[in-house]
This record gives structure tokens, sequence and C-alpha cells, in this order.
């Protein structure tokens, strides 16, 4: 929609709304990404500031885009339902306990799959990963330090989604990506200086490691985490049951 192609039988805000629906479903604009700015909507195509915010949120009544406060507004994409209700990350986790997450990433960084990696993604060494490093709170309080390791492959264009807006299970939905499966360890580990800082806690003080390789429905494994948790502050509960 430029300023020629401005149709005034039709409210303008609305040919916004129409615009932007097609740049997303083109794929210019991606899920888990900010669209621009208002200042910049008004200027590309030559209308007021306020045509443009009617028509964005028009988009975030329909759930397509989501605005969130002091960082812009963001496609949100559609969802799939996963197969597993047991499989989720932490802000999902969080929210089923009625407490507030909040996630701070600490690094995110693109970085050659090597050796290791590439035998557990099986791909080639040379072939990039995500690795992601973030600190997760609950009310306020921190619980955890979580590594998180992702093919390139599997969300090409991760390095622009902010995670402080989307947790990693929410850009797996907006990809269609299902986890069918997972399997985890747990240890009692000691973290570095710096990072038991970070939690709150004495160096001296245990743990929890949590390891978790999660697979598709192809068998394949896409993402590796480990997430080191206080023990004063989370506690675990497993199920058992007799099969029939």
């Amino acid at each position: 929609m430029s300023k020629e192609e401005i149709n005034y039988q039709s409210p303008i805000y609305l040919q916004l709304r129409e615009v932007i629906r097609n740049k997303i479903e083109d794929g210019e604009y991606l899920p888990g990404m900010a669209i621009p700015s208002e200042n910049d909507l008004a200027e590309i195509y030559g209308i007021n500031r306020m045509t443009v915010r009617n028509g964005i949120d028009t988009l975030v009544n329909e759930g397509i885009l989501k605005r969130v406060q002091g960082k812009g507004v963001y496609v949100v994409g559609s969802k799939v339902e996963r197969d597993l209700e047991t499989l989720g990350g932490f802000t999902q986790t969080m929210r089923e306990k009625n407490t507030q997450p909040c996630t701070k990433v600490l690094t995110k960084v693109l970085r050659k799959a090597g050796d290791k990696y590439g035998t557990i993604f099986g791909i080639d060494k040379e072939d990039e990963i995500y690795y992601i490093k973030r600190l997760c709170s609950a009310d306020g309080e921190p619980v955890s330090l979580e590594e998180i390791y992702i093919p390139k492959y599997v969300v090409p264009k991760l390095e622009g989604i902010d995670l402080g807006v989307f947790s990693i299970y929410e850009v797996y939905e907006f990809y269609g990506i299902k986890i069918s499966k997972a399997f985890q360890t747990l240890d009692l580990t000691q973290l570095e200086q710096r990072d038991a800082r970070m939690l709150g806690i004495d160096t001296k003080l245990s743990v929890m490691l949590f390891e978790c390789v999660s697979y598709d429905e192809n068998g394949k494994v896409i993402e590796l985490s480990r997430n080191y948790t206080r023990g004063d502050k989370c506690n675990f509960n497993v199920h058992f049951h007799k099969e029939s």
C-alpha cells in the first residue's frame, strides 16, 4: 500500500491491516520478529500514526501481533498443539503454577557444532548451532540457569527472535515444530563463582542439573538443554503407574 494505492472507499487502517497480514503470510515478517515501528510505517505509507495504530490493533485483537511495552510489536504466528502436555519449558511451567516467570537472555550466539554436538544432533561438525544461556526467575527470585543448544536448521532465523518476549516452546509452535519425546537425567553439581552469584547462592552449595535431549516427530534431536536449578527454590514430583 503506497500513497498511490490507497483506496479511499475502504478505511485506510483496514488496508494497512491487510498489507501487514500479507507480509506475514508471505514470510517478510516472520513469527517471533518485530514489525517496523508505528513511526516507520506511517512514513512508509504516508499516513498518520493513529491510523497505523488502529491497523495494528486489529491484528493484535486477532492474536496475530503482540504488543510488548518498551520493545515494539511482534508477529505471533499460528500455533499448533503439542503431542505431550508434559513437555513444556520454564515459562509455561511457571504460568501453570500461577507464578510470574521471567527469563533474561545472557548469551545467544551461533557456533560450530564440533564433534561432540555434531554427533548428538546427527549433523556435520562444521554445521552451526545456537548456544543460548539464560537466567530464569519466578516472582522476581532467581531459580535456575539454563544452557540450550539448537541446530540452526531447526529455526534458521532464531537470531532475530527476542527470547525475552517469546519462550523457546512458543517459537517451536510458531514454526510447526513438534517435540514428541524427551529424555532427561538428573545429577548434582556445583557452579562456578559467577554463575552461583547470579543465582544468589554460595559456590559450595550443590544445584540440581537436569540434562534433557528433545526429539521431533521424525526422531531427530532438535534440542539439548542443561538446567542448573536451586534445590531450595524448587521441588519436583515423579508419578509412577502400573501398566495394565
